[in-house]
């Protein structure tokens, strides 16, 4: 049975979008970099009843990547929903780092959703139906943040270039914008934030939004245009 795959799962935003999604009756699949943090998601997730398969790859790794994706594919399916929530969050103003460092933020911040989106989206393609949702932030760029916001913007665009390619074929791309620092009982609480990835899976066709950015002090939509 296919269900939700949430890619760069961590103890924030992606545990609560995995529990959001399981607690639909959804199976789950997690894939991180690391076994340890993977067996902790699981059990926080395994309680709600629904199949979990978890798989390591760094998200810079191409092949190691798809290699996972090919793991969930075979115990779950091609997915209804896939999550992309990997982030390189660090401070750097410009000229700070050098570019090999830069390339490496796009590769988790970007290259990573792009890997992801390419192998899984076309079978949703020929399916007919399932939605890319993709982690943003950054919704204004801050000079003391520069690959952040560099990675942000691009991980936008990639989402209205997926929504170009796939979104006539029935696969809703969509991004959920968090504007703040991620923390229980805040306004940036994960368990608010996984709200959306859900409202987004299950909107018709026809009401299909491509942003969702979640601020301190209110939540904003955009209407998808593909």
């Amino acid at each position: 049975m296919p269900g939700a795959v949430i890619i760069g799962a961590g103890p924030g935003i992606g545990r609560s979008v995995a529990r959001r999604f399981a607690r639909e009756g959804l199976p789950v699949a997690l894939v991180a970099r690391s076994e340890r943090n993977l067996e902790g998601l699981a059990d926080a997730v395994r309680p709600l009843g629904v199949p979990v398969v978890t798989a390591t790859a760094d998200v810079s790794d191409a092949p190691a990547l798809r290699a996972a994706l090919d793991t969930v594919v075979a115990e779950l399916g091609v997915p209804d929903v896939a999550v992309y929530n990997a982030a390189l969050i660090r401070p750097d103003t410009i000229g700070e780092l050098p570019l090999t460092a830069h390339l490496d933020a796009w590769a988790v911040n970007v290259g990573g959703a792009l890997t992801a989106a390419a192998h899984l989206a076309p079978a949703m393609a020929r399916r007919g139906s399932g939605s890319l949702l993709l982690t943003g932030g950054m919704p204004k760029a801050k000079a003391s943040h520069v690959s952040l916001s560099l990675g942000k913007a691009g991980l936008r665009s990639l989402a209205e270039l997926l929504d170009q390619r796939y979104g006539p074929d029935g696969v809703h791309v969509a991004t959920v914008t968090v504007a703040g620092p991620v923390a229980p009982g805040t306004p940036f609480d994960p368990d608010d934030i996984a709200e959306h990835y859900w409202r987004l899976h299950t909107q018709p066709r026809d009401a299909w939004q491509a942003e969702i950015v979640h601020t301190e002090r209110t939540t904003t939509a955009a209407t998808a245009t593909g």
